[in-house]
């Protein structure tokens, strides 16, 4: 069996200035436009999005150096977006925000951002910013976009589409956010204290009862069984860790029963 997971290479540019390309999420006409013309007579390729969602889609599909991110979007709050990219890149992000106290800065940076630059802002500082950090982040590694795929289960990251034996699983927020976190980190064994405070804020490290619980649900989804998992399997007292067939390494002729889709009923 091929391995499961597919994955995307995005190509980045061969030098970090002249060439190099940056995204722009902005929904505001004007400021994507001076920012474009800007960023152009500077000699860098430019991808323009208008929405949170055109965004993501450009930055999977094309790929960026860079990306520029306004918090107020029409469609989603830009710490959204900062929230989904970062699930599956570590592409540079500085924030537009017109948010200018100390809390709010620090939530950026601990959401993901890189940095911000407060609006209204000059282009003088933020052209600054984007070549300090083209100097800084070394492309040696493209991006990957990647797509967990064994046959039956399937697993997109980019446009959080999951499918089962071809049939599509609707999972919550929540539930997607705990298999993409299982998923990015496939064979290893992640703490039930880091799951919830990633899932629920520090302050709920203790609270094992929320992590069992949404466990459960997006087990009975998956059709996976607690008592002989296929997928999710739990480390009883220290946390779960994701994997299957191939990635355990499965060479033989053997083939495993393949779940059955799930159903209304109990698990």
């Amino acid at each position: 069996m091929p391995h499961p997971w597919q994955t995307e290479a995005v190509n980045k540019s061969d030098t970090l200035g002249i060439q190099a390309r940056v995204l722009v999420i902005d929904d505001e006409p004007q400021i994507r436009k001076f920012v474009d013309i800007s960023l152009r007579s500077q000699g860098y390729n430019t991808l323009l999005a208008a929405t949170g969602t055109e965004g993501l889609a450009l930055l999977a599909s094309q790929g960026a150096d860079i990306v520029v991110l306004d918090l107020g979007l029409p469609d989603m709050d830009g710490r959204d977006v900062l929230k989904e990219l970062r699930q599956w890149s570590r592409v540079p992000v500085i924030v537009l925000t017109v948010r200018s106290g100390e809390t709010e800065k620090v939530a950026l940076l601990d959401a993901g951002a890189n940095d911000y630059v407060t609006k209204p802002f000059g282009i003088g500082e933020l052209m600054a910013r984007i070549r300090a950090f083209l100097r800084t982040e070394a492309p040696l590694v493209d991006d990957v976009i990647p797509v967990f795929d064994d046959g039956n289960l399937r697993v997109d990251l980019t446009t959080r589409r999951v499918t089962l034996i071809n049939e599509v699983i609707a999972l919550t927020r929540k539930e997607f956010a705990l298999l993409a976190m299982l998923v990015r980190q496939p064979g290893r064994l992640i703490t039930q204290s880091q799951l919830l405070r990633e899932m629920w804020g520090p302050t709920h490290e203790a609270d094992t009862h929320y992590l069992r619980i949404l466990v459960g649900k997006l087990r009975q989804k998956l059709g996976d069984d607690a008592t002989a998992p296929r997928y999710i399997f739990t480390e009883p007292g220290v946390g779960l860790r994701f994997t299957s067939e191939s990635t355990r390494g499965s060479a033989s002729g053997k083939a495993s029963a393949s779940p059955q889709p799930p159903s209304s009923g109990r698990p």
